[in-house]
C-alpha cells in the first residue's frame, strides 16, 4: 500500500469481510481479534482481488517497509532536501537494523538493490515533474539532489531509453505506478 486510497480501500475490505480494523497505515494492518482466529485465506483472497498481497514473513514485511520508507521521502521531498539526505542512515534508523542487514536482505528478495530502487523511484519523481510542466530540468535535478542536470539526464535515459525532454514530448507518457517500480 503506498497511497491513501489504498489504505482506504484495504480498511474498507478488512471490515466488509467482518474485521474490527484498528489501524492501517502503508503497508500494515492491525485488527483486533478478540482471541478469534483469523482466516488468513480469506484476508489474503480480498486483498489481491485488490491487486495487493498479504505479507506473513518477517523478511517480506521488512522489505515492505524499506520500500514505503523510500517512496514516502522521495514523494515527500522539498526543494534541496535529497541532495543531502542519506537514505541508508534514515533506513537503519527507522527500522532499527543495520544498513547492511537490509541491504543483503533487499536485494536477495527483490533482485536489484536499495540503491537502484532509490533512482528509479527517483525517476518516477521526475517522470511526475516533467508532465507538470512546472519546473525547469535544473530545478528538478537540485530538487532530487542530482549533482547536475548532466547527472540526471544520464540515469534518466538509463533507466527510461529517454531523454528527459524527449521524454516530455511524448504524447502518451509511460509511467510505472510507484509499487510496482
Amino acid at each position: 500500500m503506498v497511497c491513501p486510497r489504498c489504505i482506504k480501500v484495504v480498511k474498507e475490505e478488512l471490515i466488509k469481510i467482518g474485521l474490527k480494523v484498528k489501524n492501517v497505515e502503508l503497508g500494515e494492518a492491525t485488527i483486533e481479534t478478540n482471541n478469534k482466529p483469523v482466516n488468513f485465506d480469506e484476508v489474503r483472497n480480498i486483498l489481491e482481488t485488490n491487486g495487493f498481497e498479504l505479507l506473513d514473513d518477517k523478511q517480506g514485511i521488512l522489505v515492505e517497509k524499506i520500500k514505503t520508507l523510500v517512496i514516502e521521502k522521495i514523494q515527500a521531498t522539498q526543494p534541496g532536501e535529497i541532495e543531502k539526505f542519506n537514505f541508508s542512515k534514515y533506513l537503519s534508523e527507522n527500522l532499527n537494523v543495520t544498513y547492511q542487514y537490509l541491504s543483503h536482505l533487499f536485494s536477495s528478495l527483490e533482485d536489484t538493490t536499495i540503491e537502484k530502487y532509490i533512482i528509479h523511484q527517483k525517476i518516477e519523481k521526475v517522470k511526475e515533474l516533467l508532465v507538470y510542466d512546472e519546473l525547469t530540468l535544473s530545478e528538478i535535478a537540485f530538487n532530487l539532489g542530482y549533482s547536475s542536470v548532466q547527472h540526471l539526464s544520464s540515469q534518466f535515459k538509463k533507466v527510461t531509453g529517454f531523454t528527459p525532454s524527449h521524454y516530455k514530448s511524448l504524447k502518451h507518457k509511460k509511467r510505472i505506478p510507484l509499487d510496482k517500480v
